[in-house]
């Protein structure tokens, strides 16, 4: 398990652990950088959203026909602008982009392995009142001959083969959480000096929480297993009624959750027949993160990480968090079928 020196940066605990990582190239640790350095660029513009005119709608709609926040597009043009300059990434996808973003790879210079799935500001309409938004990033091995350029199968892999995944929380103090396959850890930014540091070692979830995280605004859209688990929730009876507590902004629901031990659900509804979140920008990379810092996520029924993806922008129902909660949740999901 990864060292838990509280001084070590950033840079110096992936150089540390870069043996670790079955693949040893160094791509990943680059890769990893690269991040680091587009969330310290975003993060400085979402710490001045108050002060300029870059907060509120940009006037464009994304593929998912929401209203695309100026930080929105802000955040995507850095995080592409970042990797593909470094050369470190074949392709990029976006939950922002319509498609995919192939980088060329097919000069002898640019042997690049690695496709990357962001959601470059998760929680957007949080900005304008001040409250945590985040950044999500999956990376996978591409399985489609180096040298050639990327297609859509690279992107349309199972959460399974996910090589590293992680989150940067912009909040009162802004973090990156990442996983390489061999836990998570937690980097804190000192701002003064522009340096993250190691401030939550081997990360973990409790295995009972008493929070949930859920919109219970839509209750009356949910399907029946889960209008029984939040009734559960609400009982009085051992440790429970337990607390609500619901962001909106997945990175930082689930962060929070992680820390103090609950569950975060976004199931499916009658206004939402697949769900919200997407499978690929948001639900595996957290679904990674929650089951190698001992928690779970499915989507009631199948494991996160074993769907198929068949399409960029894909739908699913999720649940993840404290394993316990999850799987009682998991009993409600069945018992209702």
């Amino acid at each position: 398990m990864a060292n838990s020196n509280l001084n070590q940066t950033l840079g110096e605990f992936i150089i540390e652990n870069q043996t670790s990582f079955k693949y040893t190239s160094g791509e990943l640790s680059r890769l990893i950088n690269s991040i680091r350095l587009a969330a310290k660029v975003v993060n400085h513009e979402v710490n001045k959203a108050g002060l300029v005119d870059i907060t509120g709608a940009a006037g464009d709609t994304n593929i998912q026909g929401e209203d695309q926040q100026k930080l929105d597009v802000y955040a995507n043009d850095k995080f592409i602008q970042t990797m593909t300059k470094r050369n470190i990434v074949c392709g990029i996808a976006s939950e922002e982009e319509d498609d995919f973003v192939a980088i060329n790879s097919q000069d002898e210079n640019n042997q690049n392995k690695y496709v990357v799935l962001i959601d470059p500001l998760d929680g957007s309409s949080n900005i304008d009142v001040n409250v945590s938004v985040g950044t999500i990033f999956s990376v996978y091995r591409r399985v489609t001959p180096v040298g050639t350029p990327v297609t859509i199968d690279d992107f349309l892999q199972k959460g399974n083969q996910q090589v590293a995944a992680g989150y940067v929380v912009y909040g009162t103090s802004t973090m990156l959480v990442y996983t390489t396959g061999d836990g998570v850890n937690g980097f804190t930014l000192n701002p003064a000096i522009g340096t993250f540091y190691l401030s939550h070692p081997n990360m973990q979830f409790p295995e009972d929480g008493n929070i949930y995280s859920v919109n219970e605004g839509n209750y009356i859209h949910f399907p029946k297993g889960i209008k029984n688990y939040i009734k559960y929730c609400q009982m009085e009876e051992g440790d429970r009624p337990y607390t609500s507590r619901y962001i909106g902004s997945l990175v930082s629901d689930f962060h929070r959750n992680m820390i103090k031990g609950g569950i975060y659900m976004y199931p499916k509804s009658s206004k939402a027949t697949n769900g919200k979140l997407r499978l690929l920008y948001e639900c595996n990379p957290m679904a990674f993160l929650a089951e190698q810092a001992n928690g779970k996520a499915s989507d009631g029924f199948t494991r996160t990480m074993d769907v198929q993806p068949t399409e960029l922008h894909q739908r699913v129902p999720f649940i993840c968090g404290s394993k316990n909660m999850v799987e009682k949740a998991e009993e409600f999901m069945r018992n209702a079928e």
